[in-house]
């Protein structure tokens, strides 16, 4: 288990006022891969995939698809048995129980189901630890009954890891949610051209004697994705099962690349699909974020997308003063670093790392253009500290200060280089800048008096190498150094340009 000090409060907010829920648009801005969404009450509730980010899985709700807020996490540290790649969070509501499906790596093995369970959506979570652990992995867990009230769970087999075909398995479950009982049976697989070397990501909706399974097929992520969204329909859960032949029925848009994952939900009477894809423009670097995408059924018993996209908003900007004793909503960090971090007299003190990387806590980014802004307390600080654009622990770009100089180093395969240094009188406080276009890009600039900025590198780096496959980009405050020496940050600020 990974030691995590410190504790996060406060609630995100993402404000998408004016666009009506209809057709295409992003509903949750930045990096919320596979998002599910369950009505519970009067509320909708959601998650997503964090990977290898915590706290694990963000619990946000929302009154009408459009507008949502972070309420809190699953997990704010890994449950005993698994270590990373949080992956894929169902969330379900039946009998006034809430449950969690999730995938994740198991130590010493290889990605397993688990699940999680509380009284209110919002938690505390209990975990109930794995389901299911085949030997090529096991993911995107499901839960659905059949026709005669029998609870089943769904999932993928993630052969394609093994370069085999991956079947999307149903097996009963017991009432506790706690044990699959009785022998898994094939759903369908991948055996269409279009589908390419997967399947997975399977949802399921009832509707006119018919059970309807959106799924997502070929390459999910990353600049070369090729992901899209099929549907099925079978008159029994166990089958036989049909594709439609007008697959994928979800594809690319002058908007948004690589559709997919998702699930369907019903509102006043129409029915969306709340699932991600990628910014055309800023791809990998923002991330797979979370689309609402309206659907119908058709008078010959499929599902036809409706194609009425809407504008991208400019979100608004993140302030942290850090006030109060709680890390906000927002900051994450590494399931692989014993982060230490505490906020004290107005200032977040982060624990320094004697890592490459440094330790780094990081903010999701919701667009390509942006500025990130910090300001170090220069007495309070005895360990290289800075701002910087965090890819994982082997791929960062950052401007660390310690003593009088300045460096701007990249970190790539965990390899660095000093990109550029200068030396800097500081009496009290340094700031320091971070600005990208297009999401790759990066300029980087510091004032030692809090007003005229100085350039430190005159040609914008190309971060491309940055983003891992399954992941975006993150801004962040990094501090490296021995064990009990710190980085002293007074704010934070992070504007979309």
């Amino acid at each position: 288990m990974k030691k995590i000090i410190g504790k996060i409060t406060g609630t995100v907010i993402i404000i998408l006022s004016g666009f009506s829920a209809i057709g295409q648009q992003v509903v949750l801005q930045g990096d919320f891969p596979d998002p599910s969404v369950v009505k519970i009450g009067n509320y909708y509730w959601a998650s997503a995939t964090t990977s290898n980010w915590l706290p694990a899985y963000p619990l946000l709700k929302s009154k009408d698809l459009i507008n949502w807020k972070t309420e809190g996490f699953v997990f704010t540290k890994p449950p005993e048995w698994a270590d990373y790649y949080f992956w894929a969070p169902e969330i379900s509501y039946e009998n006034g129980k809430v449950y969690v499906y999730y995938a994740a790596h198991k130590k010493g093995g290889n990605l397993c189901l688990g699940i999680a369970s509380a009284d209110k959506p919002e938690g505390p979570y209990k975990d109930h630890g794995p389901l299911m652990c085949e030997e090529a992995g096991s993911i995107d867990a499901f839960p659905m009954r059949d026709e005669n009230g029998k609870l089943y769970l769904i999932w993928k087999e993630d052969a394609n890891s093994v370069r085999k075909p991956t079947p999307i398995w149903a097996m009963e479950m017991n009432e506790e949610r706690t044990k699959l009982i009785g022998e898994k049976k094939e759903l369908f697989r991948n055996k269409i051209a279009w589908e390419e070397n997967l399947v997975e990501g399977v949802s399921m909706i009832k509707h006119g004697g018919y059970f309807y399974a959106f799924y997502a097929a070929a390459g999910c992520c990353g600049v070369g994705c090729t992901y899209v969204v099929g549907v099925a329909r079978a008159k029994n859960l166990l089958g036989p099962w049909e594709k439609d032949v007008k697959n994928p029925i979800l594809k690319n848009s002058d908007q948004w690349i690589c559709p997919g994952h998702g699930t369907p939900v019903e509102k006043d009477g129409k029915y969306y699909f709340l699932h991600h894809a990628y910014d055309k423009k800023t791809n990998a670097f923002t991330g797979r974020q979370g689309l609402l995408s309206e659907f119908k059924f058709t008078n010959d018993g499929w599902v036809e997308f409706v194609a009425n996209p809407a504008p991208i908003p400019k979100p608004g900007p993140v302030k942290d003063k850090f006030k109060g004793g709680s890390l906000a909503t927002g900051w994450e960090w590494s399931v692989f670093q014993n982060v230490d971090f505490k906020l004290r007299k107005g200032n977040l003190e982060l624990g320094a790392l004697p890592v490459s990387a440094g330790a780094f806590v990081g903010h999701k980014i919701t667009t390509g253009d942006y500025s990130a802004t910090t300001t170090i307390r220069k007495k309070d600080t005895d360990a290289a500290s800075g701002i910087g654009a965090i890819g994982d622990e082997r791929n960062t770009l950052s401007v660390f200060f310690s003593g009088d100089t300045i460096k701007l180093v990249r970190l790539k395969d965990d390899s660095a280089l000093t990109v550029a240094s200068r030396k800097v009188d500081v009496k009290k406080k340094l700031d320091l800048k971070m600005e990208a276009k297009g999401g790759r890009y990066f300029t980087f600039s510091y004032s030692a008096d809090g007003e005229d900025f100085v350039t430190l590198n005159d040609k914008p780096i190309d971060a491309i190498f940055l983003p891992p496959w399954d992941r975006a980009v993150r801004a962040g405050l990094v501090a490296k150094g021995n064990a009990g020496q710190k980085a002293v940050f007074e704010s934070f600020e992070l504007v979309s340009n």
